[in-house]
């Protein structure tokens, strides 16, 4: 694969939303499968370059850049070890969520595939993008797609659910270019490329502290890090399912994506300094996600909170800079990604049967529906943690990782795992096991039909494969060149396997 298949992966889902406005309106289905059939062609170029990146590489395996603005901001694209698994998972979920909104929208669906579509593309470019001004344009570019799949296609609140969110990256974005820009002054050598920052002298630890604020206020909304999460349960819970899948699964992970990727090369001497209070910040958010989860009727909004709780935790494998809670935490971003979007999808199959997620109005759901009640099992196990499934691989490392540095933050972080148990299996006992209840007068709850074990079947094999095989993607996942200095030399015992 050659540096242009980089810009055949970005520009591809653009292309392909312009052309799905093309397809016969009346059509619904043929519309859908058509769109289907496109979104195979990006996740086929991203899983070509996951099986041809080498193993252990640190350097970026591929990279295209083209004349644009002026030399000092080409159009720069390239894929390393931390964005990869990122493009890949991006790549994976867009096929996926076409087939679970076979059913869904009712109206405007063309609308509603185009802006999948473009929310892909600007995903991909914020993971390929190698200068700062072009990745603040991806970045600001995902804010749109996102707000009318929220906006026109969620639920019966999505009117402030959408500017909640709109808001709240506004607020966080802003500052973020402010911080660019002034990086540019300071760093640039007439450049906005990340790689001769990243390769040029530190700055003052004061001048550090200043801007790294500023890139923080971005990544801090996106992670979402606690308390800048409250958007996250309202766009979560008035999202459409497609839109919470991708929500849940990708957009948090341009936070941790953007810490790692410019906050730690550029200003490690902040991160330092202000780790004791993200720290802090991370912690809570562990244990207040979870125990706000337990607290939840919606099962679409536990989930959501669930998030908050899995997010403060990857965010505390980051801060120990350690290779294993680097690992731990790029890995986790991953599976968080697989488990938590297929719980949303879950949810969502349940609300296309009986159009509620309170789980009060459940009951007895595995007797009707036993192939579901398996995979649904499963992923809840998944994102508790238990040995064996996906999750275990990802909080394993990142838990060896706090201990090393104290055994009583291992402890405290420990507790929100904990509780996330006994939520998610709560959840499951209401839902699935009990006698049977009458959710609507005449309804039936059918089993899984072909096509929706065709979109959750994926992410079943996946969280079984990692869970058992996870070097599938740790041996991929060596922390870049830009990032390796910063990370201290702790062994973990057996190596990660």
């Amino acid at each position: 694969m050659r540096g242009h298949a980089l810009l055949f992966l970005l520009a591809f889902p653009f292309f392909a939303a312009a052309l799905v406005l093309l397809f016969p309106q009346k059509r619904r289905s043929l519309t859908i499968l058509l769109s289907f059939l496109l979104s195979l062609l990006p996740f086929g170029a991203a899983l070509r370059l996951f099986f041809l990146f080498p193993e252990g590489s640190t350097a970026p395996f591929r990279e295209i850049s083209l004349p644009w603005l002026d030399p000092g901001v080409p159009f720069h694209l390239a894929v390393d070890s931390l964005s990869l698994p990122l493009i890949l998972l991006t790549t994976l979920l867009l096929p996926i969520t076409l087939l679970a909104s076979w059913k869904n929208p009712g109206e405007g669906i063309k609308g509603f595939l185009s802006s999948l579509f473009l929310l892909e593309g600007a995903l991909l470019g914020v993971f390929l993008s190698q200068n700062a001004l072009l990745f603040y344009l991806f970045w600001e570019a995902v804010l749109i797609p996102m707000y009318f799949l929220i906006g026109k296609w969620g639920g019966e609140r999505r009117t402030g659910a959408a500017r909640k969110f709109l808001l709240y990256t506004m607020a966080g974005s802003v500052p973020l270019l402010a911080g660019i820009l002034w990086s540019f002054s300071l760093y640039g050598r007439g450049s906005f490329e990340i790689a001769l920052w990243t390769s040029a002298p530190l700055l003052p630890a004061a001048l550090q502290k200043i801007l790294f604020l500023l890139f923080l206020s971005a990544f801090a909304v996106k992670l979402p890090l606690f308390p800048f999460h409250t958007w996250l349960p309202d766009a979560h819970t008035e999202a459409p399912t497609a839109g919470s899948v991708f929500l849940a699964a990708v957009l948090l992970k341009m936070g941790v994506y953007g810490f790692l990727r410019l906050a730690v090369p550029l200003f490690p001497e902040a991160v330092l300094s202000f780790r004791p209070a993200l720290i802090a910040l991370a912690l809570i958010g562990v244990v207040y996600g979870a125990l706000t989860a337990f607290a939840q009727e919606d099962m679409k909004r536990l989930v959501a909170y669930s998030s908050v709780s899995h997010m403060g935790l990857i965010f505390l494998g980051l801060l120990t800079l350690t290779p294993e809670g680097y690992v731990g935490g790029l890995l986790q971003s991953v599976n968080h990604g697989l488990s938590t979007g297929a719980l949303f999808l879950c949810v969502g199959l349940l609300y296309e049967r009986t159009h509620t997620r309170l789980q009060r109005e459940y009951g007895g759901t595995a007797k009707a529906m036993p192939a579901f009640n398996l995979l649904f099992l499963v992923f809840l196990l998944s994102s508790a943690g238990l040995p064996g499934l996906n999750g275990f691989t990802g909080e394993f490392p990142i838990f060896w990782a706090l201990f090393l540095k104290s055994p009583w933050l291992a402890g405290a972080a420990l507790t929100g795992t904990v509780v996330g148990a006994v939520y998610l299996l709560s959840l499951y006992k209401r839902v699935m096991t009990g006698p049977e209840k009458s959710l609507e007068s005449g309804t039936r709850l059918l089993d899984l039909s072909p096509r929706e074990l065709l979109l959750l079947l994926p992410l079943l094999l996946l969280v079984v494969w990692i869970g058992l095989y996870p070097s599938l993607l740790t041996k991929k996942m060596a922390p870049p060149s830009y990032i390796a200095p910063f990370l201290k030399e702790y062994r973990l015992p057996g190596g990660i396997r």
